[in-house]
C-alpha cells in the first residue's frame, strides 16, 4: 500500500508542474505589462542553472519544471509577451 501512495503522489507533482508553468507564463505577460522585457525572462533561468551546478531531481520527481523546460517554454511565450511590451 504504501508504494501505491508513493506513486499516487508522483502522479501529482505534474498537476503542481503545470501550476508552475502557468504562473511562469502569466507572470512573463504581467512582467510585458510593466514595462520589463521578456526576453530577460530565460536568461534569469539560464543564470539558475548554473548556479545550481546541476543539483536538481529529475523533473518527474519535483513539483517544478526543470530548468531547461522553464527556458524553452518562456522563450516559446515571448512573441506573446511582446505585444504587451512597450520599449
Amino acid at each position: 500500500m504504501q508504494a501505491v501512495g508513493m506513486g499516487t503522489n508522483v502522479g501529482m507533482l505534474k498537476f503542481s508542474r503545470n501550476h508552475e508553468s502557468e504562473a511562469d507564463h502569466m507572470g512573463l505577460i504581467f512582467m510585458a505589462m510593466a514595462g520589463y522585457d521578456p526576453a530577460t525572462a530565460p536568461k534569469f533561468w539560464e543564470r539558475m542553472a548554473t548556479l545550481s551546478g546541476g543539483q536538481a531531481p529529475p523533473e518527474f520527481l519535483s513539483t517544478h519544471p526543470s530548468h531547461e523546460t522553464r527556458i524553452k517554454d518562456l522563450e516559446g511565450w515571448i512573441p506573446e509577451a511582446n505585444q504587451y511590451y512597450k520599449k
